[in-house]
C-alpha cells in the first residue's frame, strides 16, 4: 500500500470519527450550555416584576445581573485545572447540579441584597463550565474542525434566547398560581431540569475518544492523533500552565473578548426592557420579540465559523466581524422605528454572537494540554468580567436617561476599543509563531 493510499484511508477514518463525535458528543455539550444560558439570562424577563414586587431599581438590577460574572470569573482558572485533573465529565456534571439548585433558589429572593447574594453564588457554582467544554474540544477535534464544533455549541445560547424568552414569558403568566409570583415560577421551572441534565451527563458524557463506546479503537486513535497535531510543541509547552497566562496573544484575546462581552451581554440582559419601552405590554409578546436576539446569534454561529474555516487570515476576519458590530450599534442609535430596531437586534446579535467561535478557534490553535485548560479558562475569566461590566453600564445608562436603549452607546464604545486591539493581537500571534520556529529542534525540521 502506497503512503498516499494510507493517508487517504486515515483521512477517511478521521472524517467518519469526527462526524460521529459531532453527532454524539456535541448535543450533550450543547444541552448543558443551553441550560446554563437559560438559567443565566431568565432574570432579564423578571426585571420589570422584580422592580414592582421587590423594589429592585434598574441600576440594582444591572449590578445584580452582572455580579453573577464576578464569582464566575474569579474561579475560572482553578475550576478548569480541577477539570483537567479529575476529568471534565465529573466536573461538568457537578457544576450542572449545583448551579441548577441555586437557579431554582432564586425564587426566594426578597430584595436587593439577597438578589446579589444568590447571583454571586450562582456564578461561583457555574464557574468553569464553558472552558471545560472548550477544553474537551481540544481533546476531541482537529484544529480545522474546532470552529465548527464550537459554533454548534454556541447554537445552545442562541436557542436559549430564541426558545427561552417566549417560554419564560409564558411561564411568567403563571403569576398568582399557588400563591407564587410569575418570576418565582420562572426560576423554579427552569432551575430544576438542570439538575436532571447534570445527572444524565454523569452517565452519558465520555471524557475523551478512548472512553466512547460508540467509537471503534481505530476511530478513537484517529481523533486523538489529529487533536494534537504538533506533538513536539505540545510536549515542550503543555506542562507549564502558567506560561499560557503570560503570553501576550492570550491576554489580548481575553481583552478583545472582554469588550465583546461588555457590549453583547449588556444587550442580552436589556433587550426585554428595551422592547417594553417600545409600548409592548404582554409578557409573552415581550418574550417573543426578545427572541430576535436568539435568531441573530443562531445565524451567526452557524454561518460565521463555516466562512472562517475556509480562510487563513484569522485576525482580519475578527476585525471585519467587530467592525460589523460597531456599524449595527450605530444604526440602532440612529433609527427608532420598532421594525427597524428589531432587525438591528438580529444584525447586532449576528456579529456579537457569531464572532465568539472565532475567539476560541484562534486560541485553540496555540494551546494544548494543561495550557489549554488554563489559557482558555483565563480568556473566559477576562471575558466574564466584561459580562459584569456590560449590564452594570447599561443599568447606569438607563438610570441616567430613563431609556434602556441608551445602553447601545456602550456597545459602540466597547466595540471600537475591541477593533483597535485586533492589529495588536495579530502582531502578538506572529511574534509567538516566530519564537516557536526559533526554538524548534533541528530534528523536527529534518522530519
Amino acid at each position: 500500500m502506497t503512503p498516499s493510499m494510507t493517508d487517504r484511508g486515515t483521512d477517511a477514518l478521521h472524517r467518519i470519527a469526527t462526524r460521529k463525535a459531532m453527532l454524539r458528543l456535541i448535543p450533550l455539550m450543547g444541552l448543558i450550555y443551553f441550560m446554563s444560558y437559560l438559567d443565566r439570562t431568565n432574570v432579564s424577563l423578571a426585571k420589570a416584576r422584580l422592580a414592582v414586587d421587590l423594589g429592585i431599581s434598574a441600576a440594582a438590577y444591572g449590578f445584580g445581573a452582572g455580579i453573577f460574572f464576578v464569582g464566575y470569573a474569579l474561579l475560572e482558572v482553578p475550576s478548569n485545572l480541577v477539570a483537567h485533573r479529575v476529568g471534565p465529565r465529573r466536573w461538568i456534571a457537578r457544576i450542572a447540579i449545583s448551579w441548577g439548585a441555586l437557579s431554582a433558589a432564586m425564587m426566594f429572593v426578597q430584595g436587593e441584597y439577597s438578589f446579589y447574594t444568590i447571583r454571586v453564588l450562582l456564578g461561583i457554582a457555574e464557574a468553569g463550565l464553558f472552558p471545560a467544554l472548550m477544553y474537551m474540544i481540544t481533546l476531541w477535534f482537529a484544529p480545522k474542525d474546532r470552529s465548527i464544533a464550537v459554533g454548534w455549541i454556541y447554537t445552545a445560547p442562541a436557542l436559549a434566547l430564541f426558545i427561552g424568552n417566549p417560554l419564560g414569558g409564558a411561564i411568567m403568566q403563571l403569576d398568582g398560581l399557588a400563591g407564587l409570583h410569575g418570576w418565582q415560577w420562572l426560576f423554579l421551572l427552569e432551575g430544576l431540569p438542570t439538575i436532571v441534565v447534570g445527572v444524565i451527563l454523569w452517565f452519558k458524557l465520555p471524557e475523551k475518544p478512548s472512553d466512547a463506546r460508540w467509537l471503534s479503537v481505530d476511530e478513537a486513535r484517529a481523533l486523538e492523533a489529529r487533536a494534537v497535531p504538533d506533538s513536539a510543541r505540545a510536549n515542550r509547552l503543555s506542562n507549564d500552565w502558567v506560561a499560557a497566562l503570560k503570553q501576550p496573544a492570550t491576554v489580548l484575546t481575553g481583552l478583545i473578548y472582554f469588550l465583546n462581552q461588555v457590549a453583547f451581554v449588556g444587550v442580552v440582559f436589556f433587550v426585554p426592557a428595551m422592547i417594553q419601552q417600545m409600548h409592548v405590554q404582554s409578557p409573552f409578546m415581550v418574550g417573543v420579540l426578545s427572541s430576535s436576539v436568539g435568531v441573530g446569534v443562531l445565524l451567526g454561529v452557524l454561518i460565521v465559523p463555516r466562512i472562517h474555516r475556509r480562510g487563513t487570515h484569522d485576525c482580519l476576519y475578527l476585525g471585519v466581524l467587530t467592525g460589523g458590530l460597531v456599524v449595527s450599534a450605530i444604526l440602532f442609535i440612529l433609527y427608532t422605528w420598532l421594525p427597524v430596531r428589531l432587525a438591528l437586534f438580529v444584525i447586532t446579535a449576528f456579529f456579537g454572537g457569531g464572532v465568539l467561535p472565532v475567539y476560541w478557534a484562534i486560541s485553540m490553535k496555540r494551546l494544548q494540554g494543561i495550557q489549554a485548560a488554563a489559557g482558555l479558562a483565563f480568556i473566559n475569566m477576562i471575558g466574564l468580567i466584561g459580562g459584569f461590566v456590560g449590564p452594570y453600564l447599561f443599568g447606569l445608562a438607563e438610570s441616567a436617561s430613563g431609556k434602556s436603549a441608551s445602553g447601545f452607546s456602550v456597545v459602540v464604545i466597547a466595540s471600537i476599543l475591541g477593533l483597535l486591539l485586533v492589529p495588536l493581537l495579530s502582531q502578538a500571534i506572529q511574534s509567538e509563531g516566530r519564537e516557536v520556529n526559533l526554538n524548534q529542534p533541528l530534528v523536527d525540521a529534518e522530519q
